[in-house]
């Protein structure tokens, strides 16, 4: 499936441009070749030389309008002197011969940024994802830029997006998922590898997103979710475990001292007296081995803390 890369066509273009200095400079010659051709018409020149001056001065002003040529800070001008390369000018000022030179190209030496992407690609595992990525790269030497490829831009973001195909081709859907430091690596080490011939040097690649299918997704979901359950499944267990563990520990405490035995059940009957209306229903065979002294007395000092309980509220 073919697709559309965008890509920054204003980074590479051809032909010599008007700038703003060439075309007022441009102006004041014509302006003064119109107003000098009224003053001698006025004096009575001759009419040829009227018209001589005339050209002579519209002839200046189209070739500085043509030859001066000013280069942005940022900028490198590609230099063809009758199909040879003449050399790399800017930035600022320079001159052309008209006819004889002409400006191949004009290259940009900020950083550039490249959107690229492979759609419908299968991993090592057979699984087809939509994987889109960034680009940033700069060109280092603009005379190879200009003069070992056709259209750099462009060859980049196809380098780039085969790249980036034959990474996916060699890693599993996981190690994609969790591994984008190092996919990240060697899309910068292989493209890197391309572009250097072409005077381009990539600084970095960043994976963007990672897209799979929605049946794959919705699966990855739910066991996640099932793997989830399972730890919780086993925490629970874990801390059963502890639990009885503690409880047997505690028991050794109780164990041939009938006494400590005793006083925690009284303790705990305590406690579920002092609930406000609690009713605790206690065998006599209890009471009697625990030996409380009766129903009533536990009765009286539930009575007596739940008194003290609604004093203090």
């Amino acid at each position: 499936m073919t697709q559309q890369l965008n890509v920054n066509e204003q980074s590479s273009t051809k032909g010599p441009r008007v700038n703003g200095v060439s075309a007022f400079i441009a102006t004041v010659l014509i302006i003064i070749g119109i107003l000098g051709s009224i003053g001698l018409d006025s004096l009575g020149v001759q009419t040829w030389i009227i018209i001589a001056a005339a050209t002579a001065l519209f002839t200046l002003a189209l070739y500085v309008l043509i030859a001066l040529q000013v280069a942005s800070q940022w900028e490198k001008a590609v230099v063809l002197r009758l199909g040879k390369f003449r050399g790399m000018y800017g930035p600022g000022v320079f001159w052309i011969v008209p006819v004889v030179d002409t400006v191949s190209s004009w290259i940009d030496h900020r950083v550039m940024v490249t959107p690229f992407s492979a759609e419908k690609t299968l991993t090592k595992d057979t699984v087809p994802v939509d994987v889109d990525a960034v680009l940033f790269w700069v060109v280092w030497d603009a005379q190879k830029a200009a003069l070992e490829v056709e259209k750099y831009t462009v060859a980049i973001a196809w380098a780039a997006q085969t790249a980036l195909r034959e990474v996916i081709g060699q890693m599993s859907l996981a190690d994609i998922l969790v591994g984008r430091a190092k996919m990240d690596a060697d899309l910068q080490r292989i493209i890197d590898e391309r572009t250097t011939p072409w005077g381009v040097t990539v600084q970095s690649v960043e994976i963007r997103d990672v897209v799979i299918p929605q049946d794959l997704e919705d699966a990855m979901s739910r066991q996640a979710q099932a793997e989830r359950e399972r730890q919780a499944r086993v925490i629970l267990g874990e801390s059963e475990k502890q639990i009885a563990h503690s409880f047997a520990e505690a028991s050794l405490s109780y164990h041939n001292n009938p006494t400590a035995l005793h006083l925690r059940a009284m303790n705990m009957l305590f406690e579920g007296l002092k609930e406000k209306g609690a009713l605790v229903i206690v065998p006599s065979s209890a009471v009697d081995t625990m030996n409380l002294g009766g129903i009533s007395g536990i009765t009286a000092m539930g009575q007596i803390a739940q008194q003290q309980q609604e004093k203090d509220k």
